[in-house]
């Protein structure tokens, strides 16, 4: 017999052989090293922000309050440079983070930043879902262009930005895995760790700011993980919809309140849901936990719906809408109280 070729060595890493019960070892499966990327997102994540909160504080750029603010200190903005590099995020990501950093420091014109959000959501769209269905492209594009700028518009209560990328990333993470898409399973537990170490230095009272560098991105990958699931099989289009609906819904319905009071939608404001909570004396840890509570059961009932028949999924998105359409309600009845009262 010729002699066996050397095998090169492989990154990867073995855990100790386990002795069982009848005296028989048993070895277990390899780990891929790539299953570690989660644990070095959090690490790298961690590290980069408490660096950054160890230099001088002026080195940093700051967020001033102003009429969008619910903070009354100036606090330093830039803490989702660490989300980014913990999670190692794609190229579309990363140059949104760039152009958003330049937005922290310098005010970037408006029209220059939708259109590198509007490059960004094509380009993505594009590489996953081609240009076999022109309509559902153009449709995609938008809704990622939304949600890259809503995720930006809810980042304004401290531990709300970090806790959705947190439980949507996460949620994206255990229903790849459960379907045997591990690439997609490791990216988006690598964006969940990152913001977790992130919500370390973010949670009430928050000793740093996301900032557009960090919502921004996440906004785009949130969308962006969310049609590649989609289209290569790891969960139903409804799936990244109601995982993202404690931001999506907020976003929207405030938007469209506004536009049909005939307010200048895109001038800053604090008349978004969880503002007002902050504003009726909830604070921003209540409204962070109450707001974690909404993250959690949408994530998890999604998770438990993913394989249920269709009439279990519609039900599911039929509680939902009339569970946001309580909320929402009890909310707008709490905040005209309010207002009646200091009338």
């Amino acid at each position: 017999m010729p002699p066996a070729e050397p095998r090169t060595p492989q990154s990867r890493i073995t855990l100790p052989v386990a002795e069982p019960a009848h005296g028989r070892p048993t070895v277990p499966e390899p780990l891929p090293a790539q299953s570690l990327a989660p644990v070095v997102a959090a690490i790298v994540s961690l590290a980069l922000i408490a660096g950054m909160l160890r230099t001088r504080r002026l080195a940093l750029p700051l967020d001033h309050p102003n009429e969008r603010s619910l903070h009354t200190r100036p606090v330093p903005r830039t803490g989702g440079i660490g989300i980014l590099a913990g999670s190692l995020s794609g190229l579309c990501a990363l140059g949104l983070g760039v152009l958003s950093f330049a937005d922290d420091r310098k005010h970037v014109p408006i029209a220059l930043r939708f259109a590198g959000h509007g490059v960004a959501a094509g380009v993505a769209v594009l590489a996953i879902v081609g240009t076999q269905w022109p309509l559902l492209a153009a449709v995609l594009v938008l809704a990622t262009m939304w949600m890259t700028n809503l995720y930006n518009f809810m980042d304004g209560s401290d531990g709300l930005a970090g806790g959705m990328a947190v439980f949507g990333f996460g949620a994206y993470a255990l229903a790849a895995a459960g379907g045997g898409h591990t690439a997609l399973a490791l990216g988006a537990a690598s964006v969940a760790a990152a913001a977790a170490a992130f919500l370390a230095f973010n949670y009430p009272p928050a000793r740093i700011f996301m900032g557009d560098v960090g919502s921004v991105p996440l906004g785009f990958l949130a969308a962006a993980l969310g049609i590649a699931g989609w289209q290569g099989g790891a969960w139903p289009g409804w799936f990244p919809v109601l995982v993202f609906s404690p931001f999506i819904v907020d976003a929207t319905v405030t938007l469209a309140q506004r536009a049909a009071r005939g307010e200048r939608v895109w001038q800053a404001h604090r008349s978004h849901y969880y503002q007002r909570l902050v504003q009726l004396g909830w604070g921003h840890a209540r409204t962070a936990r109450a707001e974690y509570a909404l993250m959690a059961a949408c994530a998890l009932g999604g998770l438990a719906a993913l394989r249920a028949p269709a009439a279990v999924q519609a039900a599911l998105l039929a509680a939902a809408a009339l569970g946001y359409a309580a909320l929402a309600a009890a909310v707008d009845r709490a905040w005209a109280r309010r207002r009646e009262g200091a009338a």
